[in-house]
Order: C-alpha cells, then structure tokens, then sequence
C-alpha cells in the first residue's frame, strides 16, 4: 500500500516524516491553502535532491536526506494553476507526480503532459482528485480515465485544504475505471481496521494529512509513526 503524507513545509518535520517508511510525500502549491509551499523553511534547498542516492551519499550529515536504499516520491499539490507555474515547480523541486485538485480539464492535462514529458521530465505521472459525495461524484472519472496515471478520491469541496472530513467510502462501488486510486479525505489515526477492510481492485494506497497535524504544515511524527505500524502489520 503505497502512503502519501500530504501538507509538509517545515525542514525539520520534512525529515523526521521521511524516516517512517512512506512512501510519496506532497508539497501544497496553492496560495489559499495554510500549507502553501511559497519555500520550504530552513535547510530545506536540497529537496530538489530529495532521497537520491546520490545525494546521500554527498551529504550523510544533512538531516534531510533519506536513506540510500529508498527514494521518497515527491507530489505537487496544485488547484486550477497556470501551466507555466506548474512546469516552474515541477522543475524546480524535481517532482515524481503532479496532483491536480481543480476544475483541470482533460484538455489542459494532456497539453501540461506533453509539455513536460518527455523533454522537461520524462515519465512524470499526473494525479486527478476527484472530489466526492456521491455515486453521481465518482462517475467524473470517466473524463480523465485516458490522460492520467492516478486518481485521489477526496472529500467534496475540500480544494487542498486538508479539512479532516471523511466521506462515505461505500460510494466508491461505482468507480469501475482501470485507473490506480488512493483514498483522501479526513483519514484519521483510528481508521486502521477501516482501511485495512476496505477492498476495491484499483485501491493502490491513503492519502494522510490534517488529522495527522499539530498545526497546519506541521505533522505529528508520533502519530504518523504509530499508524504505519499499524497498516503494515
């Protein structure tokens, strides 16, 4: 199961979550967003080199620097942005995936692909969020099924924000895409035996975030560390 920490600004805190075995980690780029990414704080410069190998072996003193043997995905969170903007950070941050988590159309996501793979970053994957209520909500899959490599069901009206509401995940029955999904939307510490239970053949993995906060942009590390033990058990 692959698990996306998602809202991360802070240096220090970027590198204590980055020992715990996750997976991807996700950056917000959305100005009205209170974990907008304007720079990462402290001695955060070298995330564009974020878990390379190279790079760890070139700084074995710096505190954020993963381990040799793994190499955290790195997510840019983005809501109905400029695709210029969005080539920027891709760039400037190398990043593994692009979320997109506005009114994006299938349009707009086939030109950024191609202005971005393969000559600005080859093999970069695009990440659709849907956000979702209802059967009818789920349904939206069928615009981007041919132009994106993932999709994130979220809760509705929760443009990158993080708010901590679930939604009924039962909804899901509907989605019968052949698109890879990860589940968002207000997963909590306690919903271990819930997640562990849920079955769909294109559930790849979770998306955590504010219910996993001390403050906005601001992960507790203890919490984090506990409920990955759990899942992987």
């Amino acid at each position: 199961m692959i698990i996306k920490v998602c809202g991360l600004r802070d240096a220090e805190n970027i590198h204590d979550v980055a020992q715990l075995g996750i997976d991807w980690m996700g950056f917000v780029f959305y100005r009205d967003s209170p974990r907008f990414v304007q720079q990462i704080s402290s001695r955060a410069g070298i995330i564009p080199d974020f878990g390379s190998q190279e790079a760890a072996r070139g700084r074995k003193d710096s505190k954020l620097v993963l381990a040799e043997e793994k190499r955290i995905k790195l997510c840019g969170v983005f809501v109905d942005d400029m695709p210029q903007n969005i080539v920027t950070r891709v760039v400037n941050y190398k990043l593994d995936i692009v979320q997109l988590q506005g009114t994006e159309s299938a349009v707009m996501i086939d030109n950024l692909r191609c202005t971005l793979d393969p000559d600005i970053c080859p093999g970069i994957k695009i990440m659709k969020v849907l956000q979702v209520a209802s059967r009818e909500d789920v349904l939206k899959y069928r615009e981007y099924e041919n132009v994106v490599d993932y999709f994130l069901f979220d809760t509705k009206d929760d443009a990158a924000e993080g708010d901590g509401i679930q939604f009924d995940w039962t909804v899901l029955d509907a989605y019968e895409g052949n698109v890879s999904f990860l589940l968002g939307g207000g997963i909590a510490p306690e919903d271990v035996e819930n997640i562990k239970a849920f079955k769909h053949p294109q559930f790849i993995g979770i998306d955590l975030n504010s219910r996993f906060e001390i403050k906005p942009a601001m992960k507790d590390v203890s919490k984090l560390e506990t409920f990955i033990k759990q899942i992987k058990e």
